[in-house]
């Protein structure tokens, strides 16, 4: 059993607790959980306020992990469902629709017309990757869904078990950010324009035993409604998802393409355009793991029972016109967000 696994498994049996690291201002108890992190201040310097975080709960934070790394894995092929009038594919730029929804439905094979990392790019991922993963660990899974850039430059800046991005990783990942997302195939818009959004915790609210936060409002309001309904076999498994940790997943995702970005945009909506960040969120079954992020979960009850409630829609169907894998347990949220953070808004929230 390797280091990592041999980890984990102390983890989930209680027999190790990782926690992120905080350092307590003068004054503060050593005990409370929730103290502001401040990092270490040189003889003779000023105190550099430093963001807080959230308290972190060792087993979420374990579920989270292995969650992620669910959503991370290849996917694979499955059987698509078909629905009387559901297609809704308007535009395909040099494509006919039968072309469009076989690259969808094999989201991921490999197609000519597929666009790669170029080569300097490609050798920046693994090391930026690699930070990001500091970071999060450094901070929380859970923590990491909300946290800005400017922040997570601060605890590269200021913590030597992180270490600072190198100029050319910052260039990269704001390559990344700002690049055209129609020439790798995806289609949908771009959510969440400013690459520095913030999400501020008192715009969401933790969800009870999976360490996943809702933004509040109508995103929070509908899946007490979905939930109280289908019942408590249903659980979110990813919730609201700023910027930054959009960024890792995309990352992440490009690195198993093997620098492929058309085909890691079929699995995961590149960084600024998942509605994830304005209120979306997936649902799945307990006890389901990775299945969840599968087709296997249109076989469920629950999700006969979510389409049967008839209030409940679908983001990415098997026809969407996003360029995006069939998702059946993205739930789609509509409000006043999305149009906010589309005119440009440093802050989006419900």
């Amino acid at each position: 059993m390797n280091k990592r696994k041999f980890l984990q498994t102390l983890l989930a049996t209680g027999g190790v607790v990782l926690v992120a690291k905080r350092y307590l201002p003068p004054g503060s108890a050593s005990s409370d959980p929730a103290a502001t992190l401040q990092p270490p201040v040189p003889t003779g310097s000023m105190p550099v306020p430093a963001p807080t975080l959230a308290a972190s709960n060792p087993r979420e934070e374990f579920e989270l992990m292995m969650l992620q790394e669910s959503e991370l894995r290849p996917g694979f092929k499955h059987s698509e469902r078909t629905q009387a009038g559901e297609v809704v594919i308007q535009k395909l730029p040099d494509e006919t629709v039968d072309q469009y929804l076989e690259k969808i439905r094999n989201f991921d094979n490999t197609f000519a017309s597929d666009i790669y990392l170029r080569e300097a790019n490609l050798k920046l991922l693994l090391p930026t990757i690699a930070r990001l993963d500091r970071i999060q660990g450094f901070v929380g899974h859970a923590n990491f869904n909300l946290i800005s850039f400017e922040e997570i430059l601060y605890f590269a800046r200021n913590y030597p078990e992180i270490g600072k991005f190198e100029k050319a990783e910052m260039d990269f990942m704001d390559e990344i950010f700002n690049a055209d997302a129609t020439t790798y195939g995806f289609f949908g818009e771009k959510i969440t324009p400013a690459l520095n959004n913030r999400i501020l915790q008192k715009d969401v609210q933790k969800i009870d035993g999976n360490g996943h936060y809702l933004m509040k409002g109508e995103s929070l309001a509908h899946y007490l409604q979905i939930h109280k309904d289908v019942g408590n076999e249903l659980t979110l498994t990813s919730g609201i998802r700023n910027n930054v940790k959009q960024m890792h997943l995309f990352l992440a995702k490009t690195y198993q393409a093997d620098g492929n970005l058309s085909r890691a945009s079929r699995s995961l909506a590149p960084p600024g355009h998942s509605f994830h960040g304005v209120g979306d969120f997936d649902v799945g079954k307990v006890g389901m793991g990775e299945q969840n992020f599968t087709a296997d979960f249109a076989t469920t009850k629950e999700y006969r029972r979510l389409i049967n409630l008839g209030y409940v829609d679908i983001r990415y169907t098997d026809t969407n016109k996003f360029g995006v894998r069939y998702e059946p347990w993205h739930i789609k949220i509509e409000n006043d967000a999305v149009t906010h953070c589309s005119h440009g808004s440093s802050s989006c929230t419900a």
